[in-house]
């Protein structure tokens, strides 16, 4: 087990990772890029779930964003 820092969650994660997983991690820029760029079928249930968790955040602050930048009516 491995723990993780995902900055799109704010938090720590734990997971089990391959030596060679980690580098792929480390080369893509973190945790939330190494999944966002992986398929779904190649993760573990977990951490699907944290990349579905990351996606969820991701639109919650993409919307935030579009009503900052809309012209008040």
């Amino acid at each position: 087990m491995l723990t993780l820092i995902s900055d799109e969650l704010g938090r720590s994660v734990k997971l089990r990772v391959s030596a060679n997983a980690l580098k792929t991690v480390d080369h893509r820029g973190g945790l939330d890029a190494f999944l966002m760029k992986a398929k779904d079928d190649e993760l573990s249930e977990k951490a699907l779930e944290f990349k579905r968790q990351i996606r969820k955040v991701r639109g919650q602050a993409s919307g935030a964003r579009s009503q900052e930048t809309s012209p008040a009516a």
